[in-house]
């Protein structure tokens, strides 16, 4: 709908033949749209002419290019307010959108810091992990010091008990002489 689409349906309801839209196409377009002054009729105080009824259409299309200067000019105010609720709207839809990306920078930012925390228990965990690796190496180590110490105690005991043995051996072939050796001497 062009800006002078209103006033043309106005002219085909109304019954002046069209005068007034042969008068607005001689106007110029910028002067109504940038204008919210109603400029008053001109009145025949002026220069009087000798062409009366010239002068009387003149200033009827000029009273009714005033008022239809202002109907053009409230529409022209109903579309600036509507451009101002949408300017509205779309700064509320920023607004939001500045609200939104403040969330989801604070969230990434505390994640952010979550992460770097769990990365430092991880790493944390990683390290002892590697202690308790290294801890249970030395414990095998000393384990298998321990087995071979345990072993080489087995071995020193089995030889003790063989050379015991050989010592109760010799004491009882000792003692069994020496009972021979009475129980000969007793009889004798």
């Amino acid at each position: 709908m062009g800006l002078f689409d209103v006033f043309k349906d106005k002219d085909e309801d109304s019954d002046d033949g069209g005068i007034t839209e042969e008068y607005r196409s001689e106007e110029p377009e910028p002067a109504e749209e940038a204008s919210s002054y109603e400029a008053p009729p001109e009145s025949s105080y002026e220069t009087p002419s000798t062409e009366q009824p010239a002068e009387e259409t003149t200033s009827y299309s000029q009273t009714e290019t005033a008022a239809q200067s202002q109907i053009g000019i409230e529409q022209l105010m109903g579309k600036r307010f509507k451009l101002e609720e949408a300017i509205d709207y779309v700064g509320g839809m920023i607004k939001d959108l500045k609200e939104k990306r403040t969330n989801l920078v604070k969230n990434i930012e505390d994640e952010s810091v979550d992460i770097k925390n769990l990365k430092e228990k991880l790493t944390k965990i990683s390290q002892f992990i590697q202690e308790e690796n290294q801890g249970l190496q030395d414990l095998t180590r000393k384990r298998s010091e321990v087995e071979k110490d345990a072993d080489d105690v087995g071995n020193i005991v089995y030889s003790l008990r063989d050379k015991i043995s050989g010592i109760e051996k010799v004491v009882a072939d000792e003692a069994s002489r020496i009972k021979s050796f009475k129980a000969s001497k007793g009889s004798s």
